[in-house]
């Protein structure tokens, strides 16, 4: 697992259209130049090409930083089966790039799908990667309805797993940040760092010190074990610097909230 306190700047941050057209190797390495202690690549963000791949594998080795592997594709598809093939590659992705982390959320799971739990379980248990299952922006897969049934049964068929806790995606499924903390606290092993502004249409994810959410006692309410990642949007005129003094934003703010 990834070590307590380590900051992590998830390539999204740049832009999904900026990142896309540039490549994540880029940005890995801006991430890298401004103190990042990590990065989340993203499989959304991938251009498609092998090289890719490699050459944020080599960074990886090289920098040593810390790494996580981001899937867009949920462990259950949109009919509620048990997508093993979504999983396989998550892991083979991840176990390429030197990620010691594999996040992916629960996708279209329906309760009571104990031979897809099953199936889960065995594939993790001799894999060195770590999954990490995420709240997203999915009453399915984001609300604490959906993901404390999950826990229940993949607690009772033996696969303990934990979470990746997005401060910011609980809005956007109409829940409380805080009291979702209050429920999986103990489970929290990676967040996800980023505000949340309320637009007429939407939410948008903004930096933590602009958002309208109660950010600071929902950090307060998580392990100071879990290590983080900035999520929200990163802009400037010099990209590195402006990374550079989230990061120490970031770090500044776990040792208020450690206090």
């Amino acid at each position: 697992m990834i070590s307590a306190g380590s900051v992590l700047v998830s390539l999204t941050a740049y832009g999904a259209d900026e990142v896309r057209r540039h490549g994540q190797i880029g940005f890995a390495r801006l991430a890298h130049a401004a103190g990042a202690d990590g990065i989340e690549i993203r499989s959304e963000l991938l251009c498609g090409d092998a090289a890719e791949l490699d050459a944020l594998a080599d960074l990886v080795a090289e920098s040593a930083m810390a790494c996580v592997y981001s899937s867009a594709r949920g462990m259950w598809d949109a009919g509620g089966r048990f997508d093993d093939v979504a999983v396989r590659d998550g892991l083979a992705c991840a176990r390429r790039l030197g990620a010691a982390v594999l996040k992916m959320s629960i996708g279209g799971r329906r309760s009571g799908d104990a031979a897809g739990m099953t199936a889960l379980r065995s594939m993790l248990a001799d894999s060195p990667v770590t999954l990490l299952v995420e709240n997203d922006q999915t009453a399915s897969a984001g609300s604490v309805p959906a993901l404390e049934s999950f826990f229940r049964a993949a607690d009772a068929a033996g696969a303990s797993l934990g979470m990746t806790f997005d401060v910011g995606n609980w809005h956007w499924v109409g829940e409380s940040p805080l009291q979702a903390a209050q429920v999986f606290a103990s489970r929290v092993r990676y967040i996800h760092c980023k505000g949340v502004l309320r637009r007429p249409d939407r939410w948008v994810a903004v930096p933590l010190q602009t958002s309208a959410a109660p950010w600071r006692s929902v950090l307060r309410a998580l392990p100071v074990t879990a290590f983080r990642a900035i999520e929200y949007p990163l802009v400037g005129a010099d990209l590195e610097q402006v990374t550079r003094q989230a990061l120490n934003a970031l770090r500044q703010l776990e040792q208020v909230t450690d206090e």
